[in-house]
């Protein structure tokens, strides 16, 4: 772009994008008179008070910015939204500019949000031009206008999956800060960034669906080759062959699902089976996702037991080693015995008897006579009765 500008101030414009302050004018050796003369003749554009572009035309958007810092004053730096636009960490500008300035001064600029802060001289990114506060320090000035943990525990996810951080160099930044709304929810968001949750979703499902649970623990953002294309899964657990893909976006083109199929079928020819689970699952029906989770991996041949993660929750039911939970079973030295519906030959079930001992543990006994026993007529852990 061409600059409307003499050869005295043509460094200063061509610094700053073509925005120029009234003081560096004059002190580039401009006047007063001269500076109005361009103005009124059109040849300079006044983008603030004391603050013009020198040249004609649209006006770009790092012009803008550079104007909203200057006639923000000495020591002002870009934050918050417009910091995030400038790393990359969100994909369009926000209708407002924001700007952070010293806390010892008060400026007040149309159409730009002014924040004050002590700490914005360390907040600064060195080196980068238009001045900006670092990307951690973003991460954090965003959180603090967060609504909701979920959009606070985005901005972490969102700026370690796209590489523009890390978990360490977040976990300092948020030490230099005194005060900070979810502190030991954010650690923990923090540590699970660190191995590999790159969304909200995925760190949902880790929390409210496994660890909530007592499902094993997965893996994320493993690297596997399918079809000889390297993808990556949102969870894997590697010892069961079980692939999960955690998806929060309300729709999806048709190419991509179609290419989502192809990848899931090709990964079942070396025995890898997918499960596919979007917000509705994981943050609505965290209990049922596990459940089927827990019944999947048990098939796989894992041999753990889950938990309830509270009294309705339908895992308090479900079976231990092919045996009905032992909290079900009601009072010491009483039989039980559990079948399926159909027969035993039909289905490949076999029929157990319980004894719970005194010390709560189940056992296998013999079978008694006829009729002193009362059979469970089921063979799903979602059925198991009162």
């Amino acid at each position: 772009m061409t600059y409307d500008i003499p050869v005295a101030a043509l460094p200063i414009a061509q610094s700053q994008s073509g925005a120029v302050s009234r003081p560096q004018l004059l002190e580039a050796g401009f006047t007063s008179k001269l500076i109005n003369a361009r103005l009124k003749r059109r040849r300079w554009q006044q983008l603030y008070w004391g603050v013009y572009a020198v040249f004609t035309g649209p006006v770009p958007r790092e012009t803008e910015l550079w104007a909203a810092l200057l006639r923000a004053g000495a020591g002002a730096a870009l934050s918050y939204l417009t910091a995030a636009e400038l790393h990359g960490l969100i994909d369009h500008p926000a209708e407002s500019i924001y700007t952070t300035v010293p806390s010892t001064r008060r400026v007040a600029v149309p159409g730009v949000v002014i924040r004050t802060s002590s700490r914005i001289a360390e907040a600064a990114q060195p080196g980068r031009e238009p001045p900006r506060t670092n990307i951690e320090e973003t991460v954090f000035d965003l959180i603090e206008l967060a609504v909701a943990f979920d959009d606070a525990c985005g901005w972490i996810t969102r700026a370690v999956g796209k590489r523009l951080t890390t978990e360490e160099r977040l976990s300092a930044a948020l030490k230099l800060r005194k005060k900070m709304r979810w502190r030991a929810q954010l650690e923990d968001v923090l540590a699970a960034a660190g191995d590999g949750i790159h969304s909200v979703l995925e760190y949902r499902y880790l929390r409210d669906v496994e660890r909530a649970h007592g499902l094993p623990r997965s893996r994320h953002q493993v690297r596997m080759v399918v079809d000889g294309k390297i993808v990556y899964r949102d969870a894997y657990y590697q010892e069961y062959k079980l692939a999960v893909e955690l998806d929060g976006r309300l729709a999806h083109p048709e190419e991509e699902r179609r290419r989502d199929r192809h990848r899931d079928n090709k990964a079942g020819v070396d025995g890898i089976l997918t499960t596919r689970y979007d917000w509705q699952d994981v943050r609505g029906h965290p209990c049922e996702t596990a459940l089927l989770q827990a019944q999947i991996l048990r098939r796989r041949g894992w041999r753990g037991r889950p938990r309830p993660c509270s009294a309705g929750c339908p895992l308090a039911g479900f079976p231990v080693n092919g045996m009905p939970a032992a909290g079900r079973i009601d009072g010491p030295d009483r039989l039980r015995s559990f079948r399926p519906i159909a027969s035993t030959r039909a289905t490949g079930f076999a029929s157990y008897l319980v004894r719970l001992g005194e010390s709560g543990t189940p056992s296998l006994v013999l079978c008694p006579e006829p009729g002193t026993v009362r059979p469970w007529m089921t063979s799903t852990p979602v059925s198991w009765p009162s």
